[in-house]
């Protein structure tokens, strides 16, 4: 008797371990299968890019900066990537004049002091390319243009960037440093505007960048010249302090600023920062 009432008390305390076993797994079984779901409830709370970015950018830019906005877009579905392409000293004031902007990506760190000087830029801008002049002639350089002396030849219509802008300044300065005098046909608002008049052949030759010469393809032909090197702009962007859409136009600029961001801008004749 006494041995059948000790096997009951034993077997009770068996099946009292394999509940409390069993009620132990399943709580740790409720735990694992809540801790995913939890965890994808915040990585579903992340923000997804959305909206439209406008992103003001040096003419130099177009190229380049349009085909990384189609990518952007293609990465990003539901968003939209808008350009206004100019002079940087134009698109400065416009900034500082309140036109609503997400991003600005200047030809000079001289064009963006515009906007960072007025406190419209949120952060501190970073270089992410520069650019090298290259002067432009007609296909096949019919007139024997071989450095940036032939220019001041006579009777050669030669176009040049207004000073105001990055690409003016700095032929400005590559004449300073060859120390010529040129006195062009005309001064252009913009880079593109200069390559155009080349282009259209109504005009010989003017001084651009070699990514503007290398996008123009056969319509003109480029002529390097050793005092570019005295004038190599540093390209910087920012994010503009009243960004309509900051977080999608920071994944822009992270985008220019990547690997593929960079290989995009590589091809187009730009050089690494």
């Amino acid at each position: 008797m006494t041995r059948s009432v000790r096997r009951t008390r034993r077997m009770r305390q068996l099946a009292g371990a394999g509940a409390a076993a069993l009620m132990a797994l399943s709580a740790c079984s409720s735990s694992d299968d809540s801790s995913p779901s939890q965890s994808g409830s915040s990585g579903s709370s992340s923000p997804k890019l959305s909206g439209t970015v406008t992103v003001f950018a040096a003419a130099s830019l177009k190229e380049s900066f349009t085909a990384l906005g189609k990518e952007f877009e293609k990465d990003h579905p539901g968003t939209k990537v808008t350009f206004n392409f100019g002079g940087s000293d134009t698109l400065a004031a416009s900034i500082t004049g309140g036109a609503p902007a997400d991003v600005f990506a200047a030809a000079s760190g001289k064009t963006m002091k515009i906007v960072t000087d007025k406190g419209d830029a949120a952060g501190t801008p970073a270089t992410f390319v520069r650019n090298q002049l290259e002067i432009a002639t007609l296909p096949g350089n019919p007139d024997k243009v071989a450095s940036l002396k032939d220019l001041t030849k006579s009777g050669l219509k030669v176009v040049l960037c207004d000073k105001t802008v990055p690409c003016g300044a700095a032929a400005q300065k590559a004449l300073d440093a060859g120390k010529l005098e040129l006195t062009p046909a005309s001064y252009e608002p913009d880079v593109k505007s200069a390559l155009n008049k080349v282009e259209l052949k109504e005009a010989d030759a003017a001084v651009v960048y070699k990514t503007d010469v290398k996008a123009a393809g056969g319509k003109v032909e480029g002529v390097e010249f050793p005092e570019s090197a005295e004038a190599v702009n540093d390209y910087p962007i920012v994010l503009l302090k009243d960004a309509p859409n900051a977080e999608t136009a920071k994944a822009f600029i992270a985008l220019v600023q990547s690997t593929e961001g960079q290989k995009v801008l590589s091809e187009a004749g730009f050089l690494k920062p």
